[in-house]
């Protein structure tokens, strides 16, 4: 008699095993893709942006030129760009960015915020900082540009 009473149970108990470690599993996946997305977004964006401002013909263009490329990069991947998160430096410093010789380093952090976290965790979503940093030669023998 006992058996009777424990059938279909088996079919309740991996319904619910499977809905257990499979929500977290697809929640975990997930992650990983918006991460993975950044990522190669953030990559694309710094690689861009240096050569955009390598080809600019003057400093200030160029500034203005590697800010928009980043941004069009980033946007292709549905993120944005803030002007804090994109850093542009020269080495070696006293000669300038577009000298020959120089090279440009173009560094961009982004922060990913987790998918499908509730708003009631306050202002501050739990994310994942994803950064690069791409150096983009001037060339030996090309002509100064102011």
């Amino acid at each position: 008699m006992s058996r009777r009473l424990e059938r279909g149970s088996a079919l309740v108990e991996v319904t619910w095993l499977t809905i257990l470690l499979l929500v977290p599993l697809v929640y975990l996946l997930l992650s990983v893709f918006e991460v993975q997305r950044a990522a190669f977004a953030v990559t694309t964006a710094s690689r861009a942006a240096g050569r955009a401002f390598v080809l600019a013909p003057d400093a200030p263009t160029a500034h203005a030129r590697a800010a928009q490329a980043a941004g069009v990069a980033l946007r292709d991947q549905g993120l944005t760009l803030t002007r804090t998160e994109l850093g542009i430096a020269c080495e070696p410093e006293p000669r300038g960015c577009l000298q020959p010789g120089s090279v440009v380093v173009v560094s961009l952090g982004l922060d990913v915020a987790l998918p499908l976290v509730p708003s009631f965790f306050g202002d501050q979503a739990p994310s994942i900082r994803v950064s690069s940093s791409h150096r983009a030669p001037y060339g030996t023998f090309r002509e100064a540009r102011p």
